[in-house]
């Protein structure tokens, strides 16, 4: 299933972008094995409710044991892309580097996920997708006017700047290793994709067509037809009718007689007008006025609704007990699907392993160099060292 079919992943277990990175792979159709570490990383809860871990199975080795690090380079030997997380350096400490592994897969593609990149000033630093958006400049853009940045969760540097920019780089990578039989470094920093996502609004600064000031543009709630306005019941609307057509069907369904909208100097009125108005109804009354118009209004809605829209295409689904949006883009012939549930760190140790060919599992369960989750708890079967 999947475009990906045929395609082994060896992932090595991370927070946030990574993991992402590799669920996405995983529902195109590759054969994604995540190597977390004995006992799992930091959680958001308990492990079945780790939507990023669906899609693929769990194995705990000890990398710092040197038959755990063994076993990652003989799965890398057989894999076509191989993932980490760490802070530059760090795997190269592990024995499982780039150079190590290229020497027994020259043809693997080797995706290195970092905040600051693997080198500059900043590589060794900590940090989080808000400190990345804010270096890029692309916190700088997301807030009101006179207001401070606002924080966008961490979808914007986390998982548009750091994990669509690796899983484009794997893709792109695996194509010319076809081709050349030639593996590559894919070198994605959160920094980097965060700075590239702004390229339209640099030519526009450029232009002199955007300004630096936040809130002040046609498309950072600077306009007063590109925002969202509270209705009666404390709830939203989203307006986006930038085009002279939409602005019309905008205007035509509030039954309004507004000043000229191209005169910037009549944008307060006109700001003032729309909030005034769509304080009159309730959401529910705003989404039936708009339903089925060019006005390009929408009801701001929580997490994971029901709009009869999203229900129609199946973008959330239930599954496992758990409301989540379904794989996502589509394809017309090798569909993407969900595959296993998010498992618990070492879930699959055993049978993953004895599946990708590894002949000493035993042994290495026997060591400590690698655990198998029991079902209630990782059960540690010598001495494994967390990295």
């Amino acid at each position: 299933m999947g475009p990906l079919s045929g395609v082994k992943v060896v992932e090595l277990a991370g927070l946030g972008p990574v993991p992402f990175a590799c669920m996405l792979l995983a529902e195109l159709g590759a054969d994604v094995i995540r190597v977390d570490r004995p006992g799992g990383g930091l959680m958001m809860g308990p492990p079945e409710y780790e939507l990023l871990n669906r899609g693929r199975r769990s194995v705990a080795l000890d990398l710092k044991h040197p038959a755990g690090a063994g076993t990652v380079l003989r799965l890398a030997a057989q894999a076509d892309v191989l993932v980490e997380g760490f802070r530059p350096g760090v795997a190269e400490r592990l024995g499982l580097g780039p150079d190590e592994c290229h020497a027994v897969n020259p043809k693997l593609v080797y995706g290195r996920m970092t905040g600051w990149g693997q080198d500059g000033p900043l590589a060794q630093t900590a940090g989080h997708d808000i400190d990345y958006l804010a270096l890029s400049g692309a916190l700088h853009l997301i807030g009101r006017a006179g207001g401070p940045p606002q924080v966008p969760a961490n979808l914007l540097g986390d998982f548009a700047g750091g994990s669509l920019y690796l899983v484009i780089g794997i893709l792109a990578a695996l194509v010319e290793a076809r081709g050349s039989g030639q593996g590559q470094v894919v070198d994605a920093a959160i920094v980097d994709g965060s700075a590239h996502l702004t390229t339209m609004l640099l030519g526009a600064l450029a232009a002199g067509t955007w300004k630096q000031e936040r809130g002040t543009n046609l498309l950072d709630t600077g306009a007063p037809h590109y925002d969202v306005y509270e209705t009666a019941d404390g709830k939203h609307m989203a307006v986006g009718a930038l085009e002279p057509q939409f602005y019309d069907e905008l205007i035509q369904r509030l039954d309004l007689n507004p000043p000229d909208r191209n005169d910037l100097a009549n944008w307060p009125d006109l700001r003032k007008v729309l909030t005034e108005t769509f304080a009159q109804r309730t959401q529910a009354e705003w989404t039936e006025l708009f339903d089925g118009s060019d006005a390009c209004v929408a009801p701001v809605l929580p997490l994971a609704g029901d709009h009869p829209h999203l229900v129609a295409r199946g973008i959330f689904i239930e599954k496992d007990g758990i409301r989540q949006a379904a794989p996502a883009p589509r394809f017309s012939r090798t569909p993407s699907a969900l595959g296993e549930p998010p498992a618990r760190p070492g879930r699959h140790t055993r049978e993953a392993l004895t599946d990708w060919g590894i002949p000493d599992v035993d042994e290495l369960l026997r060591t400590g160099a690698a655990v198998q989750d029991t079902g209630d708890a990782v059960q540690d079967t010598g001495d494994a060292v967390q990295n």
